[in-house]
């Protein structure tokens, strides 16, 4: 996960942080969460790695056999995923395996509903 994107749901989870809740914040937060759910491989691999067993991740060759895709073109999506917030990486030995951010669906999901019912984002 990007440093900005981590620092951004942190000070949103401090209720009392007027800044945590600024509305550009609370835009900038969730332009770029969405931007990494633009693609349907992005969304699919997001899927499957939500859908995998606590504790267990995915290796990047499972995810590349998974689509009809050149390996380059999943390691591209992985890396918006990745610098979007939605997924982080763990290199073991040889190759690098991928779970989904802890909180992130929750957070996501918290922006997304804050816009749609028309929440300015000001602290309450």
């Amino acid at each position: 996960m990007n440093e900005g994107m981590l620092q951004r749901m942190n000070r949103l989870a401090e209720c009392g942080n007027s800044e945590a809740n600024s509305l550009e914040s609370r835009k900038k937060s969730l332009a770029e969460l969405s931007k990494g759910l633009a693609h349907p491989v992005r969304v699919e691999i997001v899927r499957m790695l939500e859908n995998k067993p606590a504790g267990q991740r995915c290796v990047c060759g499972d995810i590349v056999n998974a689509f009809p895709l050149a390996q380059s073109s999943v390691s591209q999506h992985l890396k918006i995923l990745k610098e979007t917030g939605w997924i982080q990486g763990e290199i073991d030995g040889p190759r690098v395996c991928y779970c989904t951010v802890n909180g992130v669906f929750e957070y996501y999901m918290n922006l997304l509903e804050s816009f749609i019912h028309g929440e300015s984002g000001k602290s309450k």
